[in-house]
């Protein structure tokens, strides 16, 4: 028996339990940094098949790692499974652990005879949009001595390379003085108006952006009754672009909005995070193409997005992987539109028959991926010699 078919053969005996792996995680939705259920259900899922598993791994209670083989070419593959606050597993995370814990069994099986040591890595709080979780398990050495990575990701539609751009989430603060609204408003500082200056700047901003920019948010406290002058007033704002440096650039535009509010209304800005952005994704092309192959051999077709979905483009603490080590990330069908990422309708298609066939149809096309890294002499060479996290 080859290792592909040995794999498949693996993974055939746990299938049934990875599929009710991410039904029962996406029955039990859990915010980033708090997915202790979660994390727990994929780690002893892995210990059962054999994996060494390390729970709360550089100081992050819900993230861990899991070991096996010990040949010489280290491939991890990313579990995550972090929900959205009000509408639950609306992104697929239940999915994308389903596959990792999948994909790394089937290659574990074949792990010594191939060369490959297998390496799951649960990484929270992807969906925090600044210093997620493999931003920090990159800063604290949770890759180190990693070949490569990769992770498969849930979408309307099957797309190897799909489009990630860098983003910056931020919170912003106004702090003015109560006031009676209608006796003695001439007393207080209204940290409201300071926002609504702001969020009309951000308008008026948007003329002289790239296609590529965005910028989005939400209020978060407007003030407390309609006749006291708000004192207090935040919102969280995400900006994003093409790439870091793009990034810098119109953040900066962004916050000298927020500083316009402050300076028109005399309130006082604070602005808390997004220090540790979120990086634009560097696919790397070998290990792309040897995907792609593998999903075709599955029956899947990666296409480009129609027109109406040109400018559909998301972004991940995967990309800042993908700047130090290669790696992939790509989509997977569900066959879910008009549903999309991030709305509740999407959130329902992650527990569908579609869904549960992506599922299988991921782990195998990463296991089969790892399998063919180890045994292309050229990739593989490429991917031993490269410099070390």
């Amino acid at each position: 028996m080859d290792a592909k078919a040995g794999a498949r053969e693996r993974f055939d005996a746990v299938r049934d339990s990875v599929i009710a792996l991410s039904h029962r995680i996406h029955a039990t939705p859990e915010l980033g940094f708090e997915e202790e259920r979660s994390s727990t259900w994929i780690a002893e899922a892995l210990a059962d098949a054999g994996f060494a598993v390390t729970k709360g791994i550089c100081a992050l209670p819900t993230a861990f790692v899991a070991r096996a083989g010990s040949g010489p070419l280290h491939l991890a593959i990313c579990a995550e499974y972090d929900a959205l606050p009000g509408i639950g597993h609306a992104c697929g995370h239940n999915m994308i652990a389903a596959m990792a814990v999948g994909a790394g069994i089937a290659a574990a099986h074949v792990a010594d005879d191939v060369g490959l040591t297998v390496s799951v890595i649960g990484t929270p709080a992807e969906e925090v949009g600044d210093a997620g979780g493999k931003i920090l398990l990159l800063e604290r050495g949770a890759f180190g001595g990693v070949h490569a990575a990769m992770m498969v990701h849930p979408a309307p539609f099957d797309v190897v390379e799909m489009p990630i751009i860098a983003a910056s989430m931020f919170e912003v603060r106004y702090t003015g003085k109560e006031a009676h609204a209608s006796a003695f408003p001439e007393l207080g500082i209204n940290a409201a108006d300071a926002l609504t200056i702001a969020q009309t700047a951000i308008g008026l901003l948007r003329q002289h952006i790239r296609p590529t920019d965005r910028i989005h948010g939400i209020i978060t406290k407007g003030g407390d009754a309609p006749n006291v002058i708000p004192a207090h007033t935040a919102a969280k704002y995400i900006v994003r672009a093409k790439t870091l440096a793009d990034l810098e650039e119109i953040r900066a535009k962004v916050l000298r909005c927020f500083e316009a509010g402050a300076i028109a209304t005399g309130a006082k800005l604070e602005i808390l995070g997004g220090q540790k952005p979120y990086a634009e994704m560097r696919h790397d092309p070998d290990i792309a193409a040897v995907y792609r192959r593998n999903s075709e051999a599955l029956g899947r077709t990666s296409r480009l997005p129609s027109a109406s979905f040109a400018r559909a483009a998301g972004s991940t603490d995967m990309g800042n992987v993908s700047l130090v080590l290669p790696a992939i990330h790509p989509a997977i069908g569900i066959n879910s539109l008009p549903a999309v990422n991030h709305q509740p309708e999407f959130a329902a298609h992650c527990v569908t028959e579609a869904a549960d066939k992506a599922i299988i149809d991921g782990a195998l096309a990463m296991a089969w991926t790892a399998i063919d890294l180890a045994a292309d002499p050229v990739i593989r060479n490429r991917l031993l010699h490269r410099t070390a996290v």
